[in-house]
């Protein structure tokens, strides 16, 4: 037993200040005397009862401000935390508010745990929103260059983008929340709307009591019109890839708070997708949906559906850990290609750069010769496609009347040989009717009043477009080209108009690609790094030209140095590489690589459970 005398020897005293903006008063600083042996949840009681303030402070927790880390296990003693008498702490809500514009411009304040970390604050953030798939988004901050245009535009700083803001400040992202009890129930009543009677939507069974029913939650589903000239001349719009680099340095570590990346309450953030691989935009899972349509109806005939479901079979046995009928891979007569094109190589000085070669596609390389004569002997030169990037295949036709089922087989077979597949897979087929579709949309229709509809329409064309096209075409022109290609997709069913959108972005040279600004070891010159979700490119900083590309598939391991900063990955085949990040810290992209790794992981299980332990294993790291 201790003396009073001894305790006082033994003691210290504490200063603790209390956060009382919810109650818009200065913060209070209260004096405690404790000693080392106190646990963290005696130092919070002992604060309650020298208040002596009726309310509710089940939501406060003590804030280490020089440490900046919350002291969140309440059984830890003030030794073990290593809280001595020069420790400032801070009593405060771990939910605050917090300002979140969505993809689709809108902005939301609603309130977020600032004391767990971001992936779990993203997931909860997800789950008010109704947003499936929380592993894919996270949280940006708006880059610098961003905010200094605002301030050069408007001296208010005032941002017109978010005039509009949707209040749920009487939410939390918090499931045990007392303000909302039951927030995350889909067994919550009513099952029908109040007002007419009908069946309830799934946001608002999801919602309940929560203030997006009262205010149209519907809204946050779709996208808003696009914003005028003006609203975009003071947007922040990347013209280079070292900008986008610029852009992609805001990503919040995903292994910390809020509390402990600066982020101050009611500030601003982007909620964006992170992951460039959505679980739920494979149109392989919407293969009932697209049935409806008469087109795909008719082209998929019952052979090639007969192979679809044996290989769906042959994979699930696989997944099952039974051995599968490899009667679909056994195939030993491979199918090839065989035409004449034009090979492009740039050169300087030279009007002709295309040259024509007879080319011969089988497994999957690519080889040429100089004319169909030669092609049993040795060729000029053999390409292996395996592992290229989409940007590295493309090709131009050599025949004026080279046909787009012709084009589709060889892109077709591009794509297949570039995830080390060849054209006697299952999905060579699908692929080349992919294409087709793709085309079918670019073509121009010549029988559309165009003229008569232009000066009909009440449209913005440079809203639509890039700046780059804008400056090269007049505004009737863009206006034309733009109808023409709405008449290509007018008629078509919903779901399949969705698909074709997706699948036209996902063909887009640069889809999935983040960029940053990178310096190789052993390198004079800086390098932009893109991150894929499936491979690393190292792209010329100046031409925007892909260098070199290693696939994540071939990736035996990777680490960083914490000191020097540095990232080393180590490939097949004896390659290594390591670099140092120029435009962000080496965290954001060592996170970027686990993540996608982590999102390889995922099953087909639509009610599965994300590991989130395995996610910080893979990008969490060690400062």
């Amino acid at each position: 037993m201790m003396s009073s005398s001894d305790f006082a020897s033994a003691s210290w005293e504490l200063v603790v200040l209390v956060d009382r903006a919810m109650e818009e008063r200065p913060q209070t600083e209260i004096r405690l005397r404790v000693s080392g042996d106190l646990h963290i949840g005696g130092v919070m009681l002992k604060l309650v009862e020298e208040m002596n303030i009726a309310q509710d402070w089940s939501d406060f927790a003590l804030w280490w401000e020089q440490k900046r880390c919350w002291l969140l296990k309440t059984h830890w003693t003030l030794d073990k935390c290593g809280v001595q008498a020069d420790a400032k702490l801070l009593f405060t809500p771990q939910h605050k508010m917090l300002r979140l514009r969505l993809p689709n411009t809108k902005t939301v304040r609603l309130r977020v745990s600032f004391s767990a970390v971001v992936f779990k604050a993203v997931a909860d953030i997800c789950k008010v929103l109704n947003i499936r798939r929380p592993e894919e988004l996270s949280l940006l901050k708006p880059a610098g260059d961003y905010s200094k245009k605002k301030k050069k535009k408007d001296k208010s700083n005032k941002d017109p983008m978010i005039d509009d803001v949707l209040s749920l400040d009487s939410s939390s992202t918090s499931s045990g929340s007392p303000v909302s009890p039951g927030l995350y129930s889909k067994t919550m009543t009513p099952m029908y709307d109040p007002i007419n009677g009908t069946p309830a939507l799934s946001t608002m069974t999801w919602f309940g009591d929560s203030p997006l029913t009262e205010q149209n939650c519907n809204v946050l589903a779709f996208s808003q019109p696009p914003p005028s000239p003006d609203v975009l001349a003071d947007m922040f719009q990347p013209r280079s890839l070292v900008d986008k680099a610029k852009m992609n340095a805001g990503w919040l570590d995903s292994s910390r708070s809020l509390m402990e990346q600066n982020i101050q309450e009611d500030e601003q953030l982007l909620l964006r997708f992170k992951y460039y691989t959505f679980f739920d935009l494979n149109p392989k899972y919407h293969i009932s949906k697209l049935s409806l349509c008469a087109e795909i109806q008719d082209f998929a005939a019952k052979s090639e559906v007969d192979e679809v479901e044996a290989a769906l079979s042959s994979l699930e046995v696989t997944l099952e850990g039974g051995k599968a009928d490899n009667t679909l891979e056994d195939i030993t007569d491979i199918p090839k290609l065989a035409d004449y094109l034009k090979l492009f190589r740039p050169k300087k000085l030279m009007l002709k750069a295309f040259k024509q070669y007879w080319f011969v596609f089988k497994d999957t390389s690519i080889a040429y010769f100089k004319n169909k004569e030669l092609e049993q002997g040795e060729p000029i030169e053999k390409l292996n496609i395996r592992g290229s990037s989409p940007g590295e295949l493309a090709s131009k036709p050599s025949l004026p009347l080279f046909q787009e089922d012709q084009y589709a087989r060889w892109m077709a077979a591009c794509v297949l040989a570039s995830k080390g597949k060849t054209m006697a897979d299952s999905s060579y087929q699908p692929e080349v009717f992919s294409i087709l579709s793709f085309l079918k949309m670019k073509n121009r229709n010549k029988s559309l009043p165009v003229a008569s509809s232009v000066e009909s329409m009440d449209m913005n064309p440079e809203c639509l477009v890039s700046p780059r096209c804008a400056k090269k075409h007049k505004s009737k022109q863009l206006a034309a080209r733009i109808l023409e290609a709405h008449h290509n997709v007018a008629q078509m069913p919903l779901v399949e108009a969705k698909l074709q959108f997706i699948q036209a972005w996902q063909s887009l040279p640069e889809f999935g690609l983040t960029y940053y600004l990178v310096r190789f070891k052993g390198s004079k010159k800086d390098d932009i790094l893109g991150v894929s979700y499936n491979r690393l490119i190292r792209i010329d900083a100046v031409t925007g030209i892909p260098v070199t590309t290693w696939r994540f598939a071939n990736m035996k391991q990777w680490n960083v140095n914490w000191e020097i900063r540095q990232v080393a990955i180590e490939f097949d085949q004896n390659v290594s590489i390591a670099f140092t990040c120029l435009s962000a810290d080496c965290k954001i992209v060592h996170e970027y690589i686990g993540g996608y790794i982590f999102l390889s992981t995922r099953s087909k299980d639509q009610n599965e459970t994300l590991d989130e332990d395995l996610f910080h294993k893979l990008t969490g790291g060690q400062d």
